[in-house]
């Protein structure tokens, strides 16, 4: 359990009867035999498809807060796999036959950046209970109405008539919405449809995200000379991350029921309570009150959490060299420094977010703020390895005067 006692957990660390096993939330092992005495910990989790929210409480006080991000890079990652894979099979002398249709999605089977957000949440609660006795987890479960969102006087028969009825395609309705002619100049001739946000950065084959517009002013766009007006843009909907998030509710609960008690909540619920308690909308604020607080005392820090990459699998370049090997396609280790790894840098902790084999490094904090450029290995002290999730503590600004907690020590018993 949590512990405000820096004095005997100083002592504890300096006499050899514990060692640390986390940083961040800092963390120790007793090293001696002890009797177990915790409290229930509910642990309230808001579902997100870039954020996710972490609360822990028990009935007196929040013993942990953390807003944690998701990686956005999967399905780049997937796109860029196949690329070097064939590509591979292209510069192969065998000729092998293409085949189609001898895989068979198994039950449940979710696309593979929906499945690792999935897995991403079960791994935070699974990191979360080796530092604290959990008793009960609370999932906010939030079936969005994409359809709602869009009209919010839909309702019946009109669910099946939707604006695309009768047209083969979005495409041809896109065209037909903008009266055959350019939606920028008003010019007919040749027509291409345009992605407003581009789908690598988030954007979809949606109606209000694509604009029509001539061969030329395609190409004008694209070259920096000619930009959509601002109206046009305040018109597109991103319903994407409402979509990931209705999608992988059902299946972050029934994997987190393998090994947790589970209880589910609803948006709705969580907005009127949040209103009832004056509580601001945020992620930590939201899982806080799934978690079932009201009267508990806020924790007076919070982490920020971050999920990272830890291998490159990409191992080779694309293009081959002579005697058919390829170089390596990222630098693993220098100077006995990683990606990612927390170091102490000239008096300031960040994480190392770019390697060099001279010795030089980038520094950066762990949500992207740069500390240095380019500073040399020997400068560096490194205190902590990465992992794929890491944590960074921040101070509640409310709270800044009251004495923060250091340590979350969990007691073992040592045989």
């Amino acid at each position: 359990m949590p512990t405000k006692r820096h004095g005997k957990v100083r002592r504890l660390l300096k006499q050899g009867l514990a060692k640390v096993v986390n940083r961040e939330p800092f963390t120790i092992q007793l090293l001696y035999e002890t009797t177990n005495y915790t409290q229930p910990v509910t642990v309230g989790i808001d579902i997100g498809s870039k954020v996710v929210g972490v609360s822990a409480i028990t009935d007196k006080e929040e013993i942990f807060s953390a807003q944690i991000q998701l990686r956005q890079d999967i399905s780049k990652l997937l796109l860029e796999r196949r690329q070097h894979r064939r590509f591979r099979r292209y510069r192969k002398t065998r000729y092998r036959k293409p085949r189609f249709l001898n895989r068979r999605k198994e039950d449940g089977w979710l696309p593979p950046s929906l499945q690792w957000k999935v897995d991403a949440h079960v791994r935070i609660v699974n990191k979360l209970s080796k530092i604290i006795p959990i008793t009960k987890v609370v999932v906010e479960v939030a079936p969005f109405d994409i359809q709602k969102v869009q009209n919010p006087d839909i309702e019946g028969e009109d669910y099946q008539n939707g604006p695309q009825k009768g047209f083969a395609d979005v495409r041809e309705y896109c065209l037909w919405r903008a009266g055959y002619k350019s939606e920028l100049s008003g010019k007919t001739g040749v027509l291409e449809v345009h992605h407003i946000i581009p789908r690598s950065e988030g954007g979809a084959d949606t109606p209000s995200n694509l604009i029509v517009l001539t061969t030329q002013e395609h190409k004008m766009l694209h070259e920096g000379k000619i930009k959509i007006p601002k109206s046009r843009l305040e018109q597109v909907k991103v319903l994407k991350d409402a979509a990931h998030v209705s999608a992988i509710g059902w299946y972050i609960v029934n994997k987190l029921k393998q090994n947790y008690q589970v209880a589910i909540t609803y948006g709705s619920i969580t907005k009127a309570r949040r209103a009832t308690y004056g509580l601001e909308k945020s992620h930590r604020d939201d899982a806080f009150v799934i978690a079932g607080g009201n009267i508990q005392e806020r924790a007076n820090e919070w982490y920020f959490g971050k999920l990272l990459r830890r291998q490159n699998r990409s191992l080779h370049k694309a293009n081959p060299i002579k005697g058919g090997k390829r170089p390596l396609n990222t630098i693993k280790q220098v100077k006995g420094f990683r990606r990612f790894d927390r170091v102490e840098c000239e008096g300031k902790i960040g994480i190392v977010s770019g390697l060099r084999s001279s010795g030089y490094f980038s520094i950066s904090s762990l949500n992207g703020e740069k500390i240095s450029d380019s500073v040399k290995y020997t400068k560096l002290r490194l205190l902590e390895r990465a992992k794929t999730l890491m944590f960074e503590r921040r101070e509640r600004a409310t709270c800044s005067w009251l004495k923060p907690r250091v340590s979350v020590a969990r007691r073992y018993e040592i045989p």
